[in-house]
């Protein structure tokens, strides 16, 4: 268990290059594509609705709506495809899962910002 251990704490990415980021923020993630023998990087904006795991197997849900359709996607915190996270605007909110957002639509689906 030990060489897993110091294997998956080589594979963890440094808190310099991922920012503090919590549920209900919104959030601009770079993700590396790959097309054939291309790469490019697409960017996906959404709301943190949740966020599970510890150490290399800690995920965050992004929750955004496109053209009426509600689009989440999971990633992996330390993944190598997960190019950037940036912070678009910090959120207030008083659960540790946002699923409840899901069963909303329009304004009533808006996280209220945070006000420092």
């Amino acid at each position: 268990m030990d060489a897993l251990k110091k294997i998956a704490e080589s594979s963890l990415k440094s808190q310099e290059n991922m920012p503090k980021f919590e549920v209900g923020d919104t959030v601009k993630i770079g993700v590396n594509i790959r097309e054939g023998d291309k790469e490019r990087v697409q960017m996906f904006e959404g709301t943190v609705i949740a966020r599970k795991g510890s150490g290399v197997a800690e995920t965050f849900t992004v929750r955004r709506v496109s053209y009426g359709v509600g689009v989440e996607r999971v990633f992996p915190v330390h993944s190598p495809n997960v190019v950037s996270v940036q912070v678009v605007r910090k959120g207030r909110v008083r659960r540790s899962k946002l699923y409840y957002l899901r069963s909303r639509v329009g304004k009533a689906a808006k996280v209220k910002e945070q006000i420092r």
